[in-house]
């Protein structure tokens, strides 16, 4: 077990020596690899998706993981959002500049790359929680009694529509249509790399 820590460190430099090898491979015309490369790289932000609340663990104790998370995972959302604006404003300021479409993407690798390299050092810098700050035997047990009554006082049965089998399945439908057409787009548009 090389632990979570080392785990995000490996992310964080493969996907620096893959965002640097992407713009390579598509130069080169190795279609194939760079196909290859990108899947690796969205491995990895699954990858990455899957470790942080063990992580948060390692660094927080289980406790207050949940809130902890819940903040992680409101900063991944912006990041999410002002990613993709980067990327194409980098781009857009690229084909002004007068660079050919195909190669419009390189620098943003090569700035993605920085960013990862930024979140290595991130990485580095984290120390878990100093021990005196953990909660005694004593305050756990009432954060979780505390917690226990919250729930049952919160808690309400569910209307007779929400139970409803009728709903259920014209939910699952409203579901699984855009679903099933984003995966259909998704593998017509990806088979056309291989042709």
């Amino acid at each position: 077990m090389i632990g979570r820590k080392v785990t995000y460190m490996v992310f964080f430099l493969l996907g620096i020596a893959l965002y640097v090898s992407a713009p390579l491979a598509g130069e080169a015309g190795r279609i194939a690899l760079f196909v290859t490369i990108f899947c690796v790289i969205l491995t990895m932000y699954g990858g990455g998706f899957a470790t942080i609340p063990a992580y948060l663990a390692d660094l927080f104790g289980t406790q207050h993981v949940g809130a902890i998370h819940g903040r992680l995972l409101t900063a991944w959302s912006v990041a999410g959002i002002v990613g993709p604006v980067v990327v194409n404003y980098i781009r857009e300021y690229q084909l002004k500049q007068g660079l050919p479409p195909d190669q419009a993407y390189n620098v943003t690798m090569y700035v993605l790359a920085a960013m990862l390299l930024g979140g290595l050092i991130c990485n580095l810098m984290i120390r878990p929680v100093k021990e005196r700050h953990f909660m005694t035997a004593e305050r756990l047990a009432e954060e979780r009694a505390t917690a226990r009554e919250q729930a049952a006082a919160a808690s309400t049965p569910l209307p007779a529509a929400a139970s409803s089998p009728i709903l259920l399945v014209m939910a699952w439908i409203a579901i699984a249509i855009p679903l099933a057409w984003g995966v259909w787009i998704t593998v017509t548009k990806s088979l056309a790399l291989f042709r």
